[in-house]
């Protein structure tokens, strides 16, 4: 079982109350379906932003001077995350989930639970740097999004 800690630091989450609800079944369902043996009760914390507060960050501690959806910050290397009590951080943005979601015409709350997936699995260690790595990422996603009744987000780019 995984432990979330969810801080809003935006009023803009006010538009989506859910949002902790939202992240738990992600995470809970990630956790069951990542082939990873994890701590029961590691925590990880869900961090709520702006899109000004995302911006600040990215180029903090990526040098890309916009913002993003979702940043990941690992708290132990892969070979450590079946002690680790803390797993990290994910942080969401939440003008980008807004407009990703209805640019792309799907469900806030769906795109939203793909994004702490995709954070989640980035805590794990996975990468999408090349296309091997993307691939084998990808793949988890969708099988974790599915489990949860949430369509293919990459469908429409094969």
């Amino acid at each position: 079982m995984i432990v979330l800690d969810c801080v809003s630091e935006s009023p803009l989450w006010e538009r989506h109350p859910g949002m902790e609800a939202v992240a738990e079944r992600a995470l809970a369902q990630a956790a069951r379906d990542c082939g990873i043996a994890l701590l029961d009760g590691a925590e990880v914390s869900l961090l709520l932003v702006d899109d000004a507060r995302m911006r600040d960050m990215n180029r903090e501690w990526r040098e890309k001077d916009k913002p993003t959806n979702v940043l990941s910050f690992q708290s132990v290397p892969p070979e450590r995350l079946a002690s680790a009590p803390f797993l990290g951080d994910i942080v969401l943005a939440c003008e980008t989930v807004e407009r990703e979601a209805q640019d792309e015409g799907k469900n806030f709350d769906d795109h939203a639970a793909h994004l702490v997936v995709h954070g989640f699995l980035h805590l794990l260690g996975h990468d999408h740097m090349n296309d091997r790595d993307a691939e084998v990422m990808e793949a988890l996603e969708t099988r974790i999004l599915a489990a949860l009744g949430i369509a293919d987000p990459y469908a429409d780019e094969h």
